[in-house]
């Protein structure tokens, strides 16, 4: 395949709204893309390798991938893809799920996953210095995480477009917040990119929260087309800190 593939129109031009909404690629960031080997990264990598070409700032891009040692799933073909691409990658191995096993207390294996590897990529931006993480959750995602947390746990909220760390020494991105899954699925297919099937194999044994909230979602939009449109509207107060843009 080709070093890289342009995405289409529609695609840059969302991720390039909400990188102006949110501030979120900054004039010499260091960013440090989170890879797990899905159609959503592995678009986004492509998305962020192409705007390095003509964006009006400049800025570095490398690539992390967690490998949570978990039968079935082996990203570590992905380095040959990396290599060609000629960016700087990084690979880390941790078994989470056997760890999972003895120290998860109150939290499901997705939840306790998904702490573990943050805090990986959180220690690789800082021994590398990056100073910007980018993550690859999409406009579904924040969509799914508002109605869990209404439903479940009766807070308005939803993940940030952008945010600090605890710490406060990196900045968090998700420049896909205007983006459909939809939309990275057919990228991804049609540009013919080294997708690993089931990328967190652990999640797929059993329903999950996410999965019935999808679900729903898409059966509430076969009667409304706008329901996304009006879900972003609701949420863009809860996607920054301190409001939403200007």
């Amino acid at each position: 395949m080709n070093r890289y593939v342009k995405p289409p129109k529609s695609l840059l031009r969302k991720v390039g709204r909400a990188i102006a909404d949110y501030d979120l690629i900054r004039e010499g960031d260091r960013i440090l893309l989170g890879v797990s080997g899905g159609k959503d990264s592995l678009s986004l990598l492509q998305i962020l390798a192409h705007l390095q070409t003509y964006a009006p700032v400049k800025f570095d891009l490398g690539i992390l991938t967690v490998d949570p040692e978990v039968e079935g799933f082996d990203p570590s073909s992905l380095t040959d893809y990396y290599d060609r691409l000629g960016l700087p990658w990084h690979y880390a191995r941790q078994p989470i799920m056997e760890e999972a096993k003895e120290r998860m207390s109150g939290d499901s294996f997705c939840a306790y996953c998904a702490r573990m590897k943050r805090g990986i990529m959180y220690s690789t931006c800082r021994e590398h210095g990056y100073n910007v993480l980018a993550l690859a959750q999409h406009l579904d995602d924040l969509a799914e995480s508002f109605l869990m947390s209404a439903f479940h746990g009766g807070q308005l909220r939803t993940m940030k477009a952008h945010y600090r760390n605890d710490a406060g020494d990196l900045r968090i991105i998700r420049p896909l917040v205007y983006v459909r899954e939809r939309q990275t699925r057919e990228f991804a297919i049609q540009a013919g990119l080294p997708i690993i099937p089931d990328s967190c194999p652990a999640c797929f044994t059993m329903p999950t929260q996410r999965e019935h909230m999808k679900q729903l979602l898409a059966e509430e939009e076969k009667q409304n087309g706008n329901l996304f449109s009006s879900l972003l509207k609701a949420m863009r107060p809860l996607m920054v800190e301190g409001g939403i843009p200007d």
